[in-house]
Order: structure tokens, then sequence, then C-alpha cells
């Protein structure tokens, strides 16, 4: 599908109603894309998992439209709501904190039921945590798995049993407070000595990498302390 954009009146011209997952920077600003811009400038309405950080980006770039917040905790009872909206007419632009909507972020639930209304989704490529921290990893890129956060509680120890035998690259993310944790449970499933990489404040001033086996991690993390948001990468089993 072609859009049409109309500056002078910031919306599109398309004849369906459309949701666009607009993928947002994970760290510096400027790294979010034309096409994403022109996206927000043009959309009816922006939802975002924190209308208060979005509208850092937003006021940045000189974006003014209508936030609504969606998130983890609203987006069941929101979704008859957005429906409506879409089904009148209106391009919806879905934004998260920072990376690509969906991932490990609010996003499926509205997708799979904007395909089961028959609704256009349409995702722009863009940022994603991940990505630059397994190619910083210097871990095997061809195939790897990506968990996400693991479960706090129920299920936790099975998603890590089940890792045990698993030959691909393992992508983690994690809070500051839970790091040295992963890192004690992963030496606890999958060795001291399974290589591994933790990446944090991607794109950002204090952006850094640190590899070594899951007990080097640990050590390091352990005596430096956390901050920051978080990538741990995990080689697979050789």
């Amino acid at each position: 599908m072609i859009f049409i954009f109309q500056e002078e009146k910031g919306t599109l011209n398309n004849s369906t109603a459309m949701l666009t997952l607009v993928p947002t920077p994970v760290g510096n600003l400027q790294d979010i894309t034309l096409r994403a811009l022109d996206v927000l400038k043009a959309a009816d309405l922006i939802l975002a998992e924190d209308t208060r950080t979005s509208k850092v980006l937003l006021n940045h770039f000189g974006i003014e439209k209508r936030v609504l917040s969606h998130h983890q905790h609203n987006e069941h009872q929101a979704l008859k709501e957005i429906i409506r909206l879409l089904h009148e007419g209106q391009h919806i632009a879905l934004i998260s904190d920072a990376g690509t909507p969906g991932i490990s972020d609010p996003g499926f639930l509205l997708v799979r039921e904007c395909i089961r209304e028959g609704i256009e989704v349409n995702c722009l490529p863009g940022a994603t945590a991940f990505v630059p921290a397994l190619v910083m990893s210097g871990l095997p890129n061809d195939r790897f798995i990506f968990e996400g956060f693991l479960p706090q509680k129920k299920g936790r120890q099975t998603r890590w049993l089940a890792l045990k035998e698993e030959e691909r690259t393992m992508i983690f993310y994690e809070s500051p407070f839970r790091l040295v944790k992963l890192l004690e449970e992963g030496i606890q499933h999958l060795g001291e000595e399974r290589i591994g990489s933790v990446s944090r404040e991607i794109s950002k001033m204090f952006q850094e990498t640190k590899r070594g086996t899951l007990g080097e991690l640990k050590k390091y993390f352990e005596e430096k302390g956390v901050k920051g948001e978080i990538v741990v990468v995990i080689g697979g089993k050789e």
C-alpha cells in the first residue's frame, strides 16, 4: 500500500484504516528514521506505552498529536475502543517507550485483533535493542533464539531446563536489579564457563558491552553494580 503524505493537513490520504507499529529509539533520539517521523506526523492518533516518555520524543521533533496510553495494564480493556476508531477510518500509530512495539512490549494483542477484524497492519523497520547487542557480543548470530524477559515466578525453572540443550545463541532482556540473579541461574543450568555478553544503555552516552564467561560476568556486575536497560546474550551448547 502506498501512502501520500499531505503536509498541510497532517493526515494520510488512504482509503482504508490502518494500524502502524512505529519503532522508536532505544537510546539516542537521532536514531529514529525519517519514515517513522512522517508516519507519526500523519497519524490521526498515537498510542504510547507511557505518554510521559513518548512526549519527550514527540516534542523533540515538533510532533503535536493526540496521544493515548496503551500499556500492559490496559491493553485488554482498550481493544474494543481502538478497533472502533480504526473501523471509522482512522490511521493509528503504536509506539513503545523504546524499540519495536510487540517485542517485549505491548502490541501483540492489538495486532491480532486487527487481523481478526480485517484491518490493515503495518510495521516499520527500526530499532530493537537485541540486534546491536547480539552483533556486538561476538557470539554466532546466524541462528539465535530470543527469550525476552523470563517469567519471574511460574515457568521460569521450566524455561531454563528447556534451554539447557539449546545450541543456538540465546538472548534475554533483564532489569538491572535482576541481572546478577539471571547470571547465577545461567551458571546453575548452563555452567560457569559458558560464554556470554551483557550490553547495557545501548545507543546512549554510557553504552557498555562486557564479554566473558558467565562466572566472570557475574563477578564483574556484582562488584560494579548495574544501571540501565540490559540485554544478555549467551552462547549455545557446543
